[in-house]
């Protein structure tokens, strides 16, 4: 794991180097070497080299990373080790270079070494125990009998701060279960691992458990999804936490169980953001995010800011959000310019002074109207914003000389039934018009639904729930493709690394979900049985929505890029005169009325089906 530089890091570094001065010289004293080794400058030397080596050795075996609030036996072997193989290197290291110390003497500051270093790693283990005891005592909280998944170091670390009353993991731990069959009847600090992950609801039963928690971070996809499964088949509250091995000591202060969430229902191998990829076009330089204060654009300024660069300027109708977001990102990183403008794609001039005032490197246009049935009510308000807003972004790219445009698309521009997804393949054919002409990398990135975002079912399902129901599904069989919306900031982000100009990238999505199943979920993750406390109620489609998604068009194909879930549409290009002849017939439609919109709109995109819905659409 990688080393970082924290304020407590720093005081173990400094008391080791201190540590080793020591152990030298009390070897000296006590071996009777003192006068000797101790009447030149020369031994200086030898303990700074020891020192430096001990840092190195110190920092490999993770001994400036570890959680020594909860150290264990093994934890003070591995010091023993990372001492003697420090000494012993600095031992032959100052014998090859003419240094030469009695091996006495390095066996007792061995031992002293040993002593110090584990010393104040007890302390603090010591002093971090007492002050949970005192907070707990002040507590009143109830805590409730708990089942631990995972008999690791993550669930060992959920187990030993549950019972030392931290406030952070609040529970009474009563038995564990493991699917390693070496960890079958062992105790974990003294709580019993009584069997694999398949006998949790008989023990659940048998020890009369109220909540359990998932500590294993690091299992497989397929045994997540299992295990939350087996796990939501009883009446527990269900919780889990990060895996301790990503986080430094610090981190870990701040870790809290957090509860199960649909994410974690869904499953899906997270994305890492790979920043030699993306770096190149983001760090050091101003970055635009239009749509910024919205749920995908809030999050690529989030996940730009892990690229470091110089500026973001977050562009937005809405005050509020952005207000937020720009405090936000404040508290976390105060080397990154944060500005906060107001106004809308639409506005052409308030745009312009935008690009003047900032000269972006690169603009991720994320500003859309996107709620699809309103849309619906609303077509020459979606060709406005979804199209022109588009354009006149674009436009301005071009103008200023933006290194790169990265389009947010939508599974909904594929073979459109709505005016939202209609008028969002429009935005693809503008960016892939001015591609063909413009030095500015122009790209468009399609995916589907993410997880939690404005307007979007999760919330609506989540307050439904929270009023008792009911819970509302359009169709039992409709099925939508998901992700969370981090990973999904992350993929464009990515893409725009990729990007050459022209491209529409596409996401892998991983399977659809079924709608009523993600309400079955959360209805599970709520503590409530369905039907019995909750029920769910279909209401049919609404306007402009289809059963089923999709991320190709009947005639696209796609080819694989060097990332792991990016692809690209192999479909056919529009031509530039044919894209310049459907923008002139959609502006001239925006005085007319609603009907003709969509009859001017179904001809800009010929795969786009107006569909009012009856119950039978289909795929």
């Amino acid at each position: 794991m990688e080393l970082r530089f924290t304020r407590r890091t720093a005081f173990l570094m400094v008391w080791d180097v201190l540590a080793t001065f020591l152990s030298y010289l009390f070897a000296s004293l006590l071996t009777l070497q003192f006068d000797e080794l101790f009447a030149t400058h020369e031994i200086y030397f030898v303990i700074g080299v020891a020192a430096i080596v001990n840092l190195g050795f110190f920092a490999l075996f993770r001994l400036y990373n570890d959680l020594w609030e909860y150290a264990s036996i093994d934890d003070a072997l591995r010091i023993c080790a990372a001492v003697a193989v420090a000494t012993l290197v600095s031992a032959v290291f100052l014998w090859v270079i003419g240094f030469w110390l009695p091996i006495r003497v390095y066996v007792v500051a061995l031992v002293i070494m040993v002593f110090f270093t584990g010393g104040i790693r007890m302390v603090y283990r010591l002093k971090r125990s007492h002050g949970r005891r005192l907070r707990s005592a002040a507590s009143a909280e109830k805590r409730p009998r708990t089942l631990v998944v995972g008999a690791g170091e993550t669930g060992s670390l959920a187990i030993t701060r549950m019972a030392n009353r931290d406030p952070a993991m609040v529970g009474v731990p009563v038995v564990a279960v493991d699917d390693n069959p070496e960890k079958r009847n062992a105790r974990i600090h003294g709580v019993h691992v009584a069997g694999t992950t398949e006998d949790i609801c008989a023990l659940v039963k048998r020890y009369d458990v109220e909540q359990i928690v998932v500590a294993i971070p690091s299992a497989s996809l397929e045994d997540r999804r299992r295990i939350y499964e087996i796990c939501t088949q009883t009446d527990c509250t269900l919780k889990t936490l990060p895996n301790v091995r990503d986080l430094t000591m610090d981190e870990i202060q701040d870790v809290k169980l957090r509860e199960v969430d649909l994410a974690d229902l869904l499953g899906r191998d997270e994305v890492v953001l790979n920043t030699r990829l993306v770096s190149g076009y983001i760090a050091g330089k101003t970055i635009l995010v239009t749509g910024g204060g919205g749920s995908i654009g809030s999050e690529l300024c989030r996940q730009l800011c892990a690229v470091a660069p110089r500026r973001i300027v977050i562009f937005d109708m809405y005050e509020n959000d952005a207000y937020l977001l720009k405090r936000e990102i404040d508290s976390q990183y105060d080397d990154i310019d944060v500005q906060v403008e107001i106004g809308s794609v639409c506005d052409e001039p308030r745009l312009r002074e935008v690009f003047e005032a900032y000269r972006p490197a690169a603009v991720f246009h994320a500003a859309a109207h996107k709620h699809v049935p309103l849309m619906e009510a609303c077509p020459r308000e979606a060709i406005q914003n979804n199209v022109f807003g588009t354009l006149n972004t674009v436009r301005l790219a071009d103008e200023y000389g933006v290194d790169r445009f990265i389009f947010i698309s939508t599974d909904k521009a594929v073979n459109p039934t709505s005016v939202m997804g209609a008028t969002k393949r429009m935005g693809e054919m503008v960016i892939q018009h001015y591609a063909q002409t413009s030095r500015t990398v122009f790209a468009a990135v399609r995916f589907g639904n993410v997880l939690g975002s404005n307007g979007s079912v999760i919330p609506i399902f989540k307050k439904q729930i929270a009023a008792g129901g009911p819970v509302t599904v359009t169709d039992p069989n409709i099925e939508r493709f998901f992700m969370t919306i981090p990973e999904a900031a992350r993929l464009v982000i990515q893409a725009g690394g990729l990007a050459d100009g022209g491209e529409v990238f596409i996401l892998d999505m991983g399977d659809p979900v079924k709608i009523v199943d993600l309400a079955k979920g959360l209805i599970k993750l709520s503590g409530l049985q369905l039907d019995r406390d909750i029920k769910i109620v279909f209401t049919g489609l609404r306007p402009g929505e289809k059963m089923y998604e999709e991320l190709l068009m009947n005639e696209e194909n796609t080819l694989p890029t060097k990332m792991k879930g990016i692809m690209i549409s192999t479909g056919k290009e529009v031509s530039f005169e044919e894209v310049e002849s459907k923008l002139e017939a959609l502006k001239a439609c925006l005085t007319g009325t609603n009907e003709n919109a969509i009859k001017v709109l179904g001809q800009a995109v010929p795969t786009y089906t107006y569909t009012p819905n009856d119950g039978s659409q289909g795929r």
